[in-house]
C-alpha cells in the first residue's frame, strides 16, 4: 500500500446504468488501442468520447473508476494475450493512491467486527495510517501485551461496489464472447469469473490470514525471509491484525545500508523461496512488488499482502515445471509440445507457426544472458495466443510472478545472476518433489493400487480372453440416443422425407393437369392445383427452415492430452 497523500477519495457507490455508461465510455476510448480488440461498440449508442488514449492515460482512467478496476488492471498486466505489450507494461506500474478515511470510521468497523472498543483491544492505536488504498487502510497499533502490530481494515461499501461492478463487467464480457474474435479466443467471461473468485477471496481477511500463516510455514527453511504472522484473536472477515513489518522498502534502501549488509542473500532466498512455493506447494503469489516487501532492521526480508494467491493442481504443476526445465536447457520443441499438451487448440491453431516461433524464442533465450525467465514465460503465452492456442491462466501468473521477482532482485542486488539461481533451485524443486512422492502416505497409496491390480488383474484378463475365444466380445456406446448426433440425423431424415413428399406432390399435380373432372381452380383442374399448392408450401417451408434455423457449426476446440 502507498503512503496516504492528498489524492482523490474513493468514488461513491455507483450502480445501474450510470456505472455501465462509465465502463462503456472507457471501452470506447480505447476501442482502437488493442485493449478491446475486435469489439464493435459504435452501434451501442455510446457517448461521444475521444477516440484513443495512451497507456499511461489508460492506467489513470482505470484508477479513477475505483478498486474493482485497479485490481482488473493488475490482473490484465499478467495477460499479454489480451492487452498490447505497452499497456501491460504500464499496468505493471499501477499504484493506488487515495486519501484516508477518518479514523473514527475505522474505529467503528473494528469495534463492530471484533466486538469490543478500540481502547480496550489496543494499548495504542495510531490515527495516521501507515498506508491506504481503495479497498483497505492500515494503521499501526500496540497490543495490551506490548506487541506492535499492523491492523488492516476493509473500507465500508467496498464489497457492495465490487459486486455491482463485477455484474456490469459480466454483461460486457458475455457480449464480447459472442460478438468478437478476442472474446471467442480467450473466453472473457470465464476469465472474468476466475478474476471475480480471486477478488472475492481477497475481501476475506481471514483467508489472507491463513495465507500468511501457510506462507510462513513454507518459507521457514529460507532463513533470510520472514512472513508476519496474524494475531488470530484480532482477525475477522474485514479486519486483519498481524505482526508489524517495520523496515524499508526494497526500492528505497539507502546506499549506506548496502555497505553494512549485502543484499545478495535476500535476493537469492526470495527467488528460491518463491519457486519452491509455486512448484512444491502449488501456490502462486503473482504480485511480489516492492510495496509488499520490506528489509527489516534485523536484516531479513519481510513479505506481506498475500490476499491474492492462486492455487495450482499437482498435474499442471508437473507440466509447467517441465516447461521451465526445457526452456532453461534451450529445448524449444519440447517447450512447444508441453504447452500444447496443457492448452486448448482452437480451430484457427497454426501448429507449424507456433512450433517455429517458440523454437526461435527459446533459442534467443538460451543464447542471451539478458533475457529474463519471466519475459520468456509471458512470450510463450503471447506466441501461443497469436497462433490460436489458449494457454492455462496459471502460465501467465507464473510469468508475472517471475517478472516481479526479477525486478525486486535487481533492486536488491543489480549484479546477482538470477538465471543461475533459478536453474539450481529448479533442480532442488525436482528433488523435493521426488522426495515428496516417496512419502509414507504416497507409497502406501501406490502399494494399494498395485495390490488391487495383482488381485483383480488375472481374473479380468481371463474374462477378456474367454470372450474373445467365444467370439462374444462386444462394445457398447452409451449416450448416443441423447446425443446431438442422433438429433441431427433425425433432422436430416425429416428433411429428406419432406423433400420426397414435396417432389411427389408436384409430380402428381403435373400428371393430374390432364384429368378434367369439371371442377376448376384458377382455370386449371382443382385437384391438380391443390396438390401443386401443397407441394409449393412444403417446399417453401423446407427452404425457410434451412435459411433461418440451420446454424453454423461452432468453432472446434480441442484440449491437449493430459
Amino acid at each position: 500500500m502507498n503512503n496516504p497523500s492528498a489524492a482523490p477519495t474513493n468514488p461513491p457507490l455507483i450502480t445501474g446504468m450510470n456505472r455501465r455508461s462509465q465502463i462503456l465510455r472507457l471501452l470506447m476510448r480505447y476501442r482502437n488501442s488493442g485493449v478491446c480488440s475486435g469489439m464493435n461498440l459504435e452501434a451501442a449508442g455510446a457517448p461521444d468520447v475521444p477516440p484513443d488514449g495512451n497507456p499511461e492515460q489508460f492506467v489513470t482512467d482505470l484508477e479513477s473508476l475505483g478498486p474493482t478496476f485497479v485490481k482488473l488492471g493488475q490482473m490484465l498486466s499478467t495477460r499479454p494475450d489480451m492487452v498490447p505489450v505497452e499497456f501491460a507494461t504500464a499496468l505493471e506500474r499501477m499504484q493506488e493512491s487515495v486519501a484516508p478515511i477518518p479514523v473514527e470510521r475505522i474505529h467503528t468497523i473494528i469495534e463492530k467486527e471484533l466486538g469490543a472498543p478500540v481502547s480496550t483491544l489496543f494499548a495504542s492505536f495510531d490515527p495516521v495510517p501507515l498506508g491506504c488504498a481503495s479497498i483497505a487502510q492500515v494503521h499501526r497499533a500496540t497490543l495490551r501485551d506490548g506487541r506492535e502490530v499492523a491492523v488492516k481494515v476493509q473500507k465500508p461499501e467496498v464489497a457492495a461496489q465490487l459486486r455491482s461492478d463485477l455484474e456490469a463487467l459480466r454483461s460486457f464480457a458475455l457480449a464480447a464472447d459472442h460478438l468478437t474474435q478476442v472474446g471467442r479466443r480467450v473466453r472473457l467471461r470465464d476469465w472474468l469469473n476466475e478474476f471475480a473468485k480471486t477478488l472475492v477471496q481477497e475481501l476475506d481477511y481471514q483467508a489472507e490470514a491463513e495465507n500468511l500463516q501457510r506462507f510462513g510455514q513454507h518459507l521457514r527453511p529460507f532463513k533470510p525471509l520472514w512472513v508476519p504472522q496474524p494475531v488470530w484473536d484480532y482477525c475477522s472477515h474485514r479486519v486483519l491484525t498481524m505482526q508489524l513489518a517495520d523496515g524499508v522498502r526494497v526500492d528505497m534502501i539507502p546506499d549506506i545500508r548496502r555497505t553494512e549488509q549485502s543484499m545478495d542473500p535476500l535476493a537469492a532466498a526470495l527467488i528460491r523461496g518463491y519457486l519452491d512455493q509455486i512448484f512444491v506447494h502449488g501456490e502462486i503469489h503473482a504480485d511480489p512488488h516492492p510495496g509488499n516487501l520490506r528489509v527489516t532492521h534485523d536484516g531479513r526480508l519481510a513479505i506481506f499482502d498475500l490476499g491474492m494467491v492462486a492455487h495450482m493442481p499437482p498435474r499442471l504443476r508437473e507440466r509447467l515445471l517441465k516447461v521451465l526445465f526445457a526452456a532453461v536447457d534451450g529445448r524449444g520443441e519440447e517447450v512447444a509440445d508441453e504447452i500444447i499438451a496443457i492448452s486448448t487448440r482452437l480451430e484457427s491453431f497454426e501448429e507449424e507457426r507456433y512450433l517455429r516461433e517458440t523454437g526461435q524464442m527459446i533459442a534467443r533465450y538460451a543464447a542471451s544472458n539478458h533475457y529474463s525467465e519471466g519475459r520468456v514465460v509471458l512470450d510463450m503465452v503471447r506466441i501461443a495466443t497469436a497462433s490460436g492456442l489458449r494457454t492455462p491462466p496459471e502460465l501467465s501468473l507464473i510469468g508475472k510472478a517471475l517478472l516481479n521477482l526479477e525486478t525486486v532482485c535487481r533492486l536488491l542486488s543489480p549484479t546477482l545472476d538470477t538465471r543461475r539461481i533459478v536453474e539450481k533451485q529448479l533442480q532442488h524443486v525436482m528433488r523435493a518433489r521426488l522426495k515428496k512422492s516417496l512419502s509414507a502416505a504416497n507409497l502406501a497409496s501406490e502399494a494399494m493400487e498395485v495390490q488391487e491390480l495383482l488381485r483383480v488383474g488375472p481374473r479380468k484378463m481371463t474374462d477378456i480372453l474367454a470372450l474373445l475365444a467365444e467370439n462374444r466380445l462386444q462394445m457398447k456406446v452409451t449416450g448416443l440416443e441423447e446425443s446431438r448426433l442422433m438429433e441431427n440425423l433425425q433432422k436430416i431424415a425429416n428433411r429428406v422425407s419432406a423433400g420426397i413428399v414435396t417432389a411427389a406432390l408436384i409430380l402428381a399435380s403435373a400428371l393430374m393437369m390432364k384429368v378434367d373432372n369439371g371442377v376448376h381452380l384458377f382455370g386449371y383442374p382443382a385437384i391438380a392445383m391443390v396438390l401443386m399448392l401443397i407441394g409449393v408450401f412444403l417446399g417453401l417451408g423446407i427452404i425457410t427452415s434451412a435459411l433461418l434455423f440451420d446454424r453454423r457449426a461452432r468453432a472446434r476446440e480441442e484440449r491437449g492430452h493430459r
